[in-house]
């Protein structure tokens, strides 16, 4: 059997993961805070015929050898953790972090997730949450005679209440980073969760030992760019097609093999 058949159909599977990573990259341009990813391949194993520097029949040594490829396959998926562009909202809990960083979320089982989507809500309690309802960690909660409340670029939470013309100082919003953060796992909802790979969180002051500040009223869009994806999208399309192509001309040579007559 030739070889071209299996390498070619890896490329074909190869591209199709690509292209479920550019399709998902795509159906969240809109989603805040979104990190684009990408596909990481490498080369499958080859069938070493001969060695470079071995010794040919002469006795003399081989300037090149001879290796035949078995095709591709798919190694990881890499977020990109460039920064989006900052959009200007108007709303006081709208959050965005312009730098490194993640805020902290406290998941209803009492593990921490993370996330850099700032759009923040308030509960009837006056607790700032995700829009799933899920905590700001430390906790931030406005009191009920709270009436505006401000976020300073180093995280610091105030707010003036009732008639006062002074503001209060009410918490701080602390930010996490990780020495890899593409080693974060994607849980959905916009969070991310440790693992082994991106290492522990370190927690910090916004502003401060290479943290982001923190910039109110303010969201950060994904940092999907359409035009990159679609010029990818095409790439991927023309690399199935053409593995596609080997496949058919690899069929095509078999048949005429099996056709010969003595």
């Amino acid at each position: 059997m030739m070889n071209s058949l299996w390498s070619a159909a890896s490329g074909m599977l190869a591209q199709e993961l690509n292209m479920d990573v550019i399709s998902n990259n795509l159906a969240n341009t809109d989603s805040v805070g979104y990190k684009k990813s990408r596909v990481d391949f490498q080369d499958l194993l080859y069938q070493t015929k001969s060695v470079p520097g071995s010794l040919n029949a002469e006795g003399t040594s081989l300037p090149i050898g001879i290796q035949v490829g078995n095709g591709v396959r798919a190694i990881g998926t890499q977020k990109i953790f460039t920064d989006g562009e900052y959009t200007e909202t108007g709303n006081d809990y709208d959050l965005a972090i312009q730098g490194q960083g993640f805020f902290q979320v406290l998941m209803p089982d009492g593990s921490m997730s993370y996330t850099r989507n700032g759009s923040f809500k308030i509960t009837d309690t006056g607790q700032l949450v995700t829009a799933d309802g899920f905590p700001l960690e430390p906790s931030i909660t406005i009191p009920s005679d709270g009436t505006k409340m401000s976020v300073g670029s180093d995280g610091t939470v105030s707010v003036m209440r009732g008639n006062s013309n002074t503001s209060e100082e009410i918490g701080k919003i602390e930010l996490a980073k990780f020495i890899n953060p593409s080693g974060l796992m994607n849980i959905g909802k916009n969070l991310l969760t440790k693992t082994s790979a991106s290492g522990d969180a370190e927690i910090g002051t916004a502003g401060d030992n290479g943290f982001g500040s923190l910039s109110q009223r303010t969201l950060e869009t994904s940092n999907v760019k359409v035009v990159e994806e679609m010029v990818k999208m095409i790439t991927a399309q023309r690399a199935y097609e053409v593995n596609t192509k080997s496949i058919q001309t690899a069929d095509s040579m078999l048949q005429m093999a099996n056709n010969l007559k003595r």
